[in-house]
């Protein structure tokens, strides 16, 4: 019985996913805060300088 266990097909619904996220990848590791926090201050920035410098 215990055979039959070992080699029964884990469930289909997040044994995929799981298996894919613990694989490791080479290349740079950036916090999602950083990529959300980058973007947000360009467009921040670039208001600023529209409201105290592009006065018509």
């Amino acid at each position: 019985m215990s055979s039959s266990k070992k080699s029964a097909p884990l469930p289909a619904s997040s044994a995929g996913l799981l298996r894919f996220f613990e694989d490791e990848t080479k290349g740079y590791k950036i916090r999602p805060e950083i990529v959300v926090a980058i973007p947000s201050a360009l467009i921040a920035i670039s208001w600023i300088l529209k409201i105290f410098f592009l006065k018509p």
